[in-house]
């Protein structure tokens, strides 16, 4: 099963780590990247520009309308995702697990089990 992690947390804080920082953070984060990639359980991963870059379509009865930045007023944000193949929940939360311990401050981790349409393909991989 496919599970997308999705990471959140203050983009104000991430946002303020020297590059000596986040290096940092980039190089922990690595270690657990790679362990997954080399079991070749890890798809792609994303860091997100932050929110300031977003724009956002907005559904409505009319026309769509589109806003300038994010979605909603949140204290966290959505920083990035990591889609990666495991064989169950548990299996996935524990990956999240490292990667919180390899990430500084609080903020959180949505695990979700992913359905990949491929058209071409003809069909769903679940």
């Amino acid at each position: 099963m496919l599970y997308a992690i999705l990471c959140y947390n203050d983009e104000d804080v991430v946002g303020s780590w020297s590059k000596e920082e986040d290096d940092a953070v980039m190089q922990r984060l690595a270690v657990v990247q790679e362990r997954a990639a080399r079991e070749g359980r890890l798809g792609p991963v994303a860091r997100l520009l932050p929110t300031t870059a977003a724009t956002t379509l907005r559904k409505t009865k009319a026309e769509p309308l589109i806003i300038d930045g994010p979605f909603a007023e949140t204290k966290e944000q959505l920083l990035g995702f990591y889609l990666i193949d495991c064989a169950s929940l548990d299996e996935a939360l524990a990956f999240a697990q490292e990667l919180a311990v390899a990430n500084p401050g609080t903020g959180s981790y949505e695990i979700r089990p992913v359905s990949v349409f491929i058209p071409a393909a003809g069909g769903e991989r679940g």
